[in-house]
């Protein structure tokens, strides 16, 4: 077992400094602080405007970028270039979410790959990380506008139910937009803050949290003794939210516009999604919707609605069943449900909800505005300004590993609760791959080069199998004496290591302040390089699976298509010399084209043969 000694002493936030708390939705965002008079929780707001920043971008022609209500109307007018829904691509994949690509006005390339989606624009390629970043960009700016001071320091909510590459995915957006994300936190617990229901009493009590945003859906069962909060179970999706129920009505409306011959394009879809979403708001205190449309009469009624809206609804129902199923409790363990995301206000799930824990609903709070609320007393006890809840002690700087590109892959992020854990699984590079260097650091930059190493042991015994099968999982456990332990196993044949490594020295407070500072200063210049790297790396993972491909399938492949992929993937290589990602990733994009029909083409045959029974 690998031991590294963490320091742990530092990390403490003076009292005068401002933390913010930050809800980063799909639908809209907002940031939130704890006034420093009242002592109460707000939502930042200038004069006459709403708390909730839409999570739009548009991106103009002359390189203009237009964020929250600004960008909305480029929703119909400009959808190829306007981007909205960004939390739900996320730490996904083009695979996840191909299903729903003809809902979005804008372009996500499919690359054959389960790497992280990418979104075109133009002739630039985003990533969701980059794109939210340019949303907390907005929220920061405004919050200084606001508090004539500087902010720097962020608490972020993420769903309870995102897993370990959409959370890292969301601390990478705030360092982006040039925030110290001292914790990610879940949006129940936030809201539970929020509610004050710490402070009600000092007995256990248990708590169902069901949380129906924009975007996202979970249901979580709390327990909360004395000031501390554990999480009993959660369930949920993170791909199922208001934009679901909005695209229910925009189906029933296409239907009604197929019948009137009506061509269908995006920028109808994303006014008909506009409509959609007033057409819900209106459902939830009256009968009866209509609208005209392109001279055609647009209407659906409550009935007509809940009655579509049943299987939807009917999906958070059995993951409130699987979560007390989890937490191993009966609906009446249950003694409070707190309703959090603006589309519990419909009253239908109001009232699914309250038929399901057969318990009074508390939707006092302004559902937008709760988990920012929440986010916002976290970030007062960072702040060290509350002392009613008990914060468990946390490691002062990311700890992770060096993967190809000499990228430093995050498994603890700094400001995580001991004892704490993760577990990642990487793969080979190289075909009959028997050893992999496991290199460890400490520290915030994006390349390793710029971080602390701790340790590095050589990972011995991989079973020699062809690059990309082999499963070698590397766990961290951070304990709550700030020792980690690093362990790494294949999974495919269970092969296990463990090694103990001791480091030289320790970390300085005044060095651990040094390397925060200098991750705040180069976060951006960092991330650009990182996209670059990443870049290079896929094309270079590309380019050896198409050769090998070639080699093994030329029978399938014509002289017209080999001649074209080899220009190709000279290309590629050429251009992957230069500093230009979005000129790599063209280059990627184009092999891609051209080596999908044959790849295709063999793929069929392969089922044709399956399906005559012969052995493939």
């Amino acid at each position: 077992m690998a031991k590294i000694s963490i320091n742990l002493s530092t990390g403490s936030i003076q009292q005068d400094e401002m933390i913010v708390g930050i809800d980063l939705g799909t639908t809209n965002s907002l940031i939130a602080i704890i006034h420093p008079q009242t002592k109460n929780a707000v939502a930042l707001k200038e004069h006459n405007q709403h708390t909730l920043v839409p999570s739009i971008i548009h991106f103009g022609n002359n390189g203009q970028i237009d964020i929250g209500e600004a960008a909305k109307p480029y929703l119909e007018s400009d959808s190829v270039n306007t981007i909205f829904s960004i939390k739900r691509l996320m730490g996904k994949s083009y695979a996840d979410v191909k299903t729903d690509e003809h809902y979005l006005g804008y372009k996500i390339i499919d690359d054959n790959s389960d790497k992280l989606v990418k979104i075109q624009v133009a002739d630039k390629f985003y990533s969701p990380i980059e794109l939210s970043s340019f949303i907390l960009a907005e929220l920061k700016s405004r919050a200084e506008h606001i508090l004539k001071t500087p902010v720097t320091k962020a608490v972020i909510t993420v769903p309870a139910y995102f897993n370990d590459a959409q959370r890292q995915a969301t601390r990478d957006a705030g360092k982006l937009a040039g925030l110290d994300v001292l914790r990610i936190i879940n949006e129940p617990t936030a809201a539970s803050l929020a509610y004050g229901i710490d402070k009600k009493n000092q007995e256990a009590k248990k708590i169902a949290v069901y949380d129906l945003g924009g975007g996202t859906f979970d249901i979580t069962i709390l327990q909360l003794d004395s000031g501390i909060f554990e999480v009993l179970s959660t369930n949920g999706n993170t791909y199922l939210g208001g934009d679901d129920f909005d695209r229910l009505i925009v189906d029933f409306f296409i239907k009604i516009l197929q019948e009137h011959k009506i061509t269908i394009t995006n920028g109808t879809k994303q006014t008909l999604r506009l409509l959609a979403e007033q057409a819900k708001k209106h459902l939830s205190a009256n009968d009866n919707f209509s609208a005209i449309f392109q001279d055609i009469h647009l209407a659906i009624t409550k009935t007509e609605f809940e009655n579509l809206a049943k299987p939807l609804l009917q999906k958070t129902m059995l993951s409130c069943a699987k979560a007390l199923q989890d937490a191993g409790l009966q609906v009446s363990d249950i003694e409070e449900v707190v309703m959090v995301g603006g589309s519990t206000r419909m009253p239908m799930v109001k009232n699914a909800v309250t038929d399901f824990f057969k318990t009074t609903i508390d939707d006092s709070l302004n559902p937008d505005e709760v988990v920012a609320l929440g986010a916002a007393w976290q970030a007062d006890v960072l702040a060290g300004n509350n002392q009613e809840i008990l914060l468990l002690d946390v490691t002062p700087l990311s700890l992770g590993i060096e993967t190809m590109g000499g990228l430093m892959d995050v498994l603890i992020p700094r400001n995580s609760k001991i004892p704490s854990g993760a577990a990642r699984q990487y793969t080979t590079h190289a075909d009959g791959q028997t050893k992999m260097t496991i290199t460890v650091y400490q520290g915030e930059r994006d390349l390793v080069i710029d971080n602390r190493k701790l340790a590095e042991f050589i990972f011995d015994g991989i079973p020699g199998m062809p690059a990309g099968l082999p499963k070698v999982e590397i766990s961290f456990r951070l304990n709550a004496d700030g020792i980690l332990n690093v362990k790494a196993k294949e999974l495919r044949s269970g092969v296990e290591q463990i090694m103990q490594v001791q480091p030289q020295y320790g970390l300085t407070d005044a060095e651990v302040e040094e390397m925060l500072m200098a991750s705040m200063l180069n976060a951006k210049a960092d991330m650009q390089l990182r996209s670059l790297v990443e870049a290079r790396t896929e094309a270079e993972q590309i380019i050896f699976a198409t050769k090998n491909f070639m080699q093994k399938h030329q029978e399938m492949i014509t002289a017209e298509e080999i001649v074209a992929t080899k220009n190709a993937i000279d290309n590629l290589q050429n251009i992957v010399a230069l500093d230009d990602k979005n000129a790599i990733h063209h280059a990627i994009e184009h092999l891609n084209n051209i080596s999908r029909p044959y790849a295709e083409r063999l793929m069929d045959t392969a089922v044709s043969s399956a399906l005559s029974g012969k052995k493939i």
